[in-house]
């Protein structure tokens, strides 16, 4: 195949349709290490004592379903991306979790009463630390784990730009959380490598986080970039930063 022919194929790839939060379909040509917790199991120990749990940025409901046999029954979710709010909603209703549209990123309230949870979640979802204060009851604990803005950093690079959210750092967030009255009780950041088989691949993964990716990124615009990639002698390692906060209420 010619660059051109390379290109066009990659190009179509990063326009295939993203549907949900699942990245099973790139096992065995990603890989990467996990952080020294697990999101999952710290969720079980909080969910078994409490009454009533949101899920913030729900996705498709995947991470959800999978706790679902330790959800309390009044359990809700919330999703900022339009199809996904569908496909969550039908994911979850068999369950008994009702889904609402809701976008961080866009400034909007939760739309629930103030003290209304036990637990708060967010896995990977933008918050506003405030307006989680405000749902949550006294008592009440909130658990997050976060891609770090410095997230991908050396992958950045490779495009000459700088990552999107630089202020999205354990330290910040923290101090966030208690500066809207909630004690932290955990923080914990990690970083890590993860592989990617080829550019295709690279790409097809990223097209499910297009904000780790230049404003006006397309194929095209950076096929150079991507071809360097590909032609490299070494594998494509970069990093990856994620970190943990828990927080309570008091």
């Amino acid at each position: 195949m010619t660059d051109r022919d390379v290109v066009a194929e990659w190009a179509r790839r990063f326009c295939e349709p993203t549907v949900g939060w699942s990245f099973a379909a790139f096992e065995g040509s990603v890989s990467s290490q996990d952080p020294p917790w697990s999101y999952s199991d710290l969720a079980r120990r909080l969910l078994p004592a409490a009454r009533s749990a949101l899920d913030l940025g729900t996705g498709g409901g995947e991470q959800l379903l999978g706790l679902v046999d330790v959800l309390p029954p009044d359990t809700h979710a919330t999703e900022g991306w339009a199809p996904n709010v569908t496909i969550a909603r039908e994911a979850l209703a068999p369950a008994g979790i009702d889904v609402r549209a809701h976008s961080a990123e866009r400034g909007e309230q939760l739309p629930y009463r103030a003290g209304r949870f036990d637990v708060v979640m967010s896995r990977h979802a933008a918050y506003d630390a405030t307006d989680v204060a405000r749902v949550l009851r006294p008592g009440g604990v909130f658990l997050t784990q976060q891609v770090d803005g410095r997230n991908l950093a050396d992958l950045a690079a490779v495009f000459g730009t700088d990552p999107a959210y630089p202020d999205t750092m354990l330290p910040v967030c923290a101090r966030k959380a208690q500066d809207a009255g909630l004690r932290v009780e955990r923080a914990q950041e990690w970083s890590g490598p993860i592989r990617f088989a080829d550019v295709a691949t690279l790409l097809s993964y990223l097209r499910m986080m297009p904000w780790q990716l230049p404003v006006d990124f397309t194929v095209e615009r950076y096929a150079s970039q991507l071809l360097q990639l590909e032609r490299r002698a070494e594998p494509l390692v970069f990093t990856e930063v994620r970190f943990l906060l828990i927080a309570r209420r008091d």
